[in-house]
């Protein structure tokens, strides 16, 4: 089976839902139909899967969800799902096992486990596990949302916007960044007033911490650490480098 071919499937999301949505996977049936009916009358969306291979082939939808997972499935195992979807931090896995593995088990919560669940599940135990695994599936889905604005806004900058936002946020002054540059100091103000409008950035703190996020998306003259030691010179003096950039 050529599960690479799965994962790329779960990768790609689908239009979003409205209810938060618990996928299931277990394969025992009168198991996966109490888990369902359990999860359902508590409010929540239920996609249930008999094996790995029917969850992955199904695309997942972009909204808040977790995925409660049997630990010991046949054929493709729960702790290999957990490999395949472990890009998508937005889809916290919660395990669940009635023989539990002291070795399986270290290795999944070594993994990113959100928790670990031992059959026969207590209901309240269950739904504490699934409502705390779909809240950090919403806080992720939310931080996911602003980095991919913040990258919009990046993809938006030119060139030499860039240029002046890898050396600005370095620490360079306007008329070291003019010098590396070879263009003058007014060049250097204008370009860093555009590049600020655009990033939606209202202070040079807070233009550091949007590079320090894009991290390995916008091209630095420093590295992260260089950028934090420029972010604390910040904090420190802010007012002060604030004149020196003016």
């Amino acid at each position: 089976m050529n599960l690479q071919r799965f994962a790329c499937k779960v990768s790609s999301p689908v239009r979003p839902a409205e209810m938060p949505t618990v996928f299931l996977v277990d394969a025992d049936a009168s198991a996966r139909e109490s888990l369902e009916a359990s999860i359902v009358a508590a409010g929540l969306r239920c996609q249930s899967a008999a094996s790995a291979h029917e969850f992955l082939e199904r695309p997942l939808a972009m909204t808040p969800s977790c995925l409660l997972v049997d630990l010991n499935l046949p054929g493709t195992s729960g702790i290999e799902v957990q490999r395949l979807v472990f890009e998508r931090t937005e889809l916290p896995v919660i395990f669940m096992s009635s023989r539990p593995d002291v070795r399986a088990t270290v290795q999944a919560m070594k993994a990113g486990a959100f928790d670990f669940l031992i059959k026969p599940i207590v209901n309240d135990i269950l739904l504490r596990a699934i409502y705390d695994a779909i809240e950090r599936s919403r806080v992720e889905m939310h931080h996911r949302m602003n980095m991919q604005a913040l990258e919009s806004r990046y993809e938006s900058l030119s060139r030499r916007e860039r240029e002046v936002m890898s050396l600005v946020v370095a620490g360079r002054l306007n008329k070291q960044v003019g010098g590396e540059l070879g263009i003058s100091e007014i060049t250097v103000k204008a370009h860093r007033g555009k590049l600020m409008r655009k990033m939606q950035a209202k202070s040079f703190a807070q233009l550091v911490n949007m590079a320090l996020s894009l991290g390995g998306t916008a091209p630095t003259a420093t590295d992260r650490a260089g950028m934090s030691h420029a972010l604390a010179g910040a904090g420190r003096n802010f007012h002060a480098l604030e004149a020196g950039h003016s």
